[in-house]
């Protein structure tokens, strides 16, 4: 089994959206002794942003320049990272109200028609079907359903859809909000976040 291990966050050790997904990514390699984790960091390391260079290099043109080369290689890289994984785990921060560009990225090259989805004659399909995938997700402010920020969530909703349009219909999300609340308030989100953790395969 390989599990594929993203992360968006910007802030490094500080971040919880990471600190959530490592302790998904290591309780599903406890359930999975033989599993191999490949890991993506986004937020450090992300590819760039589409442009029309890309779409040239795509429809034939050579591409010449070397920042160009190597990132279309490492587009080529996430998509097959993802073809071959059983499991992804994506740890998503919440940036204004959504996930962060790095993350649109790895999306944007993961996310091809012929590849990962398909068009059919009653509407796309997804191909990638039969894998399981987990939300480490983290927000500043309280968006789940119910609250009165519900309707500016455009973080989990968006993942989950891109998911499902893929075919990966097996997603959990994992949640702390409410993290600038107060100090209390993220202490709790995280340590209810952790102990749900500890329950997965359980």
């Amino acid at each position: 089994m390989q599990i594929l291990h993203l992360d968006a966050s910007i802030l490094g050790d500080a971040s919880v959206s990471r600190t959530l997904s490592s302790q998904i990514v290591a309780r599903l390699a406890a359930l999975h002794p033989d599993s191999k984790v490949i890991y993506r960091d986004l937020g450090q390391d992300p590819a760039l942003h589409l442009s029309l260079e890309h779409l040239s290099a795509w429809q034939g043109t050579v591409a010449k320049d070397p920042m160009l080369v190597n990132d279309l290689f490492k587009g080529n890289s996430y998509l097959q990272e993802l073809l071959d994984s059983q499991i992804v785990v994506i740890g998503a921060p919440m940036y204004n109200l959504t996930i962060p560009s790095t993350l649109k990225s790895w999306i944007d090259r993961v996310a091809i028609a012929g590849k990962s989805f398909q068009y059919t004659a009653t509407g796309p399909e997804g191909l990638l079907k039969g894998k399981q995938a987990y939300i480490a997700s983290s927000r500043g402010g309280v968006y789940s359903p119910g609250s009165p920020a519900a309707a500016l969530e455009h973080q989990e909703s968006y993942l989950i859809g891109l998911l499902g349009f893929l075919g990966v219909t097996d997603t959990r999300v994992v949640r702390a909000e409410g993290l600038a609340v107060s100090p209390e308030a993220k202490d709790e989100a995280i340590n209810r976040a952790l102990q749900e953790i500890a329950t997965i395969g359980a």
